[in-house]
């Protein structure tokens, strides 16, 4: 008779899971028994945080759902700080989770068994869409299915260990088919109607419009439109369409493109802080709102019309409503970009050496993971990847450490490169084991600048010495040699790095690239934003207060 384990590896197979990210306890060795032999590939990290890193950045380079199996109590508590980053940046996750068995399960009690918390499942709650128990038909298929429909989000998946381990039907066995019926946009004639009454139209495109590319170019085509992307969706249009900016608002010669238009297309996005400056930047006369969550499309900057569906699915409907024709684009996005540029190279020429020297090296084909470091925020701002999903950023929960371990899920996909500085490094650099076990094609770069660069510049901008922000760290290139890894190093971000990276890029084995380097942080950062002072929706000149 099949165990628990046997029946939930069987319905992740049903659910169409390729993939698992996890961590082996005592209480969930009957799923690892389960997938010894199936078609699931299994791999197995170093710390459960990882796990759900490593899936979230599977998700978010395949657009499929990433699973993490992990154990009980300290295990599951291991995972909430990826599981937050997921939750914020909408990343289709399950994590599955066992219990304590239901033998020692007394209400209202906690008696001590090994691994017991009080009430795992309100860990998780808000953090997730939902948490499910294995005691219904379908519950696994229902949990991936729930975390890749729309508003996509993380669930948890809770199993009692001694369901796993018994033969026989360990809960009710059915599957879950769910009926899908495509749903037509609503609200598309009075979008309609506003964009006839505009002239200069701006698409910011969000995560939410991350597989809707083709669709959103063509309304911006029909538009004369131009596009800014989030940090979730940076290379949605490529890098040959000429209505894409490329480049965030944050920048005065862009930021300018936000402050001309008269209506404000968001496609997929809630225009939250960090693309906004904390919604510094003024609310246009209009807003067009497209989203499958009408409340979340309006929650910051109030709409004038809101079109409730897929983005796809939605841009393409007011598509086939336009003339066909190419629109000319009412703005000059060739000299915003190169003024724009000109300010950087005048104020941060070593930093743009960086980004164009990165640019210049990174195939098409790799997918980029930053993390939240000075080298990460460079990427973000000006690195152009060559389409979607190429390009990953925490800039959801803004969590330090995500980039090594995520590139982890992104690398089961393609050729990977985590970008990290030496203090975010060392929270995963367990990790290498797992690239080094798993022969994954990635490089990770390590930017060395003694410390927590970022914070380093936090405090001396605000005029203190700095304080615990410079770190001892180790060798690295030892440390990755140790593990059997490639490793180098080169000093600075200039013509050396680029032919290094360039050599590690072309290894199909993992290898570790250390650049010793301090960088400024960019302007998209907080305390250099062109636009300080008060949210614009506090301010009732805006019309928001």
């Amino acid at each position: 008779m099949p165990t628990g384990g046997d029946e939930l590896v069987a319905a992740l197979e049903r659910a169409g899971v390729e993939v698992v990210f996890g961590l082996p306890g005592v209480h969930n060795l009957p799923a690892w028994a389960a997938l010894r032999t199936s078609s699931i590939r299994l791999v197995g990290v170093r710390h459960e945080q990882a796990a759900v890193y490593a899936a979230d950045g599977y998700a978010r380079a395949t657009g499929r759902v990433g699973v993490a199996l992990v154990t009980t109590g300290p295990g599951a508590a291991n995972t909430l700080g990826a599981t937050g980053e997921a939750w914020a940046s909408r990343s289709p996750v399950v994590v599955i989770a066992t219990d304590i068995p239901t033998s020692l399960k007394r209400p209202g009690i906690v008696g001590g068994a090994l691994h017991e918390a009080a009430d795992q499942p309100a860990l998780f709650a808000t953090l997730t869409k939902r948490t499910f128990r294995l005691n219904s038909p379908g519950s696994v298929e229902r949990a991936v299915y729930e975390a890749r429909e729309a508003p996509r989000r993380p669930v948890c998946v809770e199993i009692p260990t001694d369901k796993l381990s018994l033969s026989g039907p360990s809960w009710d066995v059915g599957e879950f088919a769910p009926e899908v019926v495509p749903e037509q946009p609503d609200g598309v004639d009075d979008a309609l109607q506003l964009l006839a009454e505009s002239w200069r139209p701006l698409i910011v495109a969000g995560g939410g419009a991350l597989d809707a590319g083709p669709e959103v170019a063509d309304l911006a085509r029909r538009l004369g439109a131009p596009v800014l992307t989030t940090y979730s969706s940076r290379g949605l249009l490529g890098r040959e369409d000429p209505r894409a900016v490329g480049l965030p608002p944050h920048l005065p010669a862009i930021g300018e493109l936000w402050e001309a238009c008269d209506v404000l297309i968001a496609i997929g996005t809630d225009l939250d802080g960090m693309n906004t400056m904390n919604w510094r930047l003024p609310r246009p006369p209009k807003v067009l709102a497209i989203n499958v969550d009408p409340a979340d499309a309006t929650k910051n900057y109030p709409a004038d019309a809101v079109v409730v569906g897929d983005a796809a699915a939605a841009a393409h409907a007011l598509s086939t409503a336009l003339p066909p024709a190419d629109a000319p684009v009412w703005a000059d996005l060739t000299t915003a970009r190169r003024r724009a540029r000109g300010a950087l190279r005048g104020d941060h020429p070593h930093e743009l050496t960086f980004v164009e020297t990165f640019a210049r090296v990174v195939p098409d084909d790799v997918t980029v993971v930053a993390d939240m470091c000075i080298p990460g925020y460079w990427l973000a701002a000006a690195y152009a990847p060559a389409g979607p999903r190429r390009f990953q950023y925490p800039m959801g929960w803004g969590t330090l450490g995500y980039a090594f371990p995520a590139a982890l899920g992104a690398a089961i996909a393609g050729p990977t490169l985590s970008v990290s500085g030496d203090g975010g490094f060392l929270f995963a650099c367990g990790e290498l084991a797992t690239a080094k076990q798993e022969r994954l094609p990635l490089t990770a770069l390590v930017v060395d600048d003694g410390g927590y660069g970022m914070l380093r510049f936090d405090q001396q901008h605000a005029g203190a010495e700095p304080y615990g922000v410079d770190l001892e760290t180790p060798d690295f290139v030892k440390l990755a040699e140790s593990f059997g890894l490639r490793a180098t190093a080169v000093d600075g971000l200039s013509d050396a790095f680029g032919k290094e990276l360039a050599a590690h890029l072309a290894d199909p084995e993992p290898t570790l690239l250390v650049a010793r380097a301090q960088l400024k942080p960019p302007p998209t950062t907080s305390p250099l934003w062109h636009r300080q002072g008060p949210p614009s929706w506090a301010d009732p000149l805006q019309g928001l207060g």
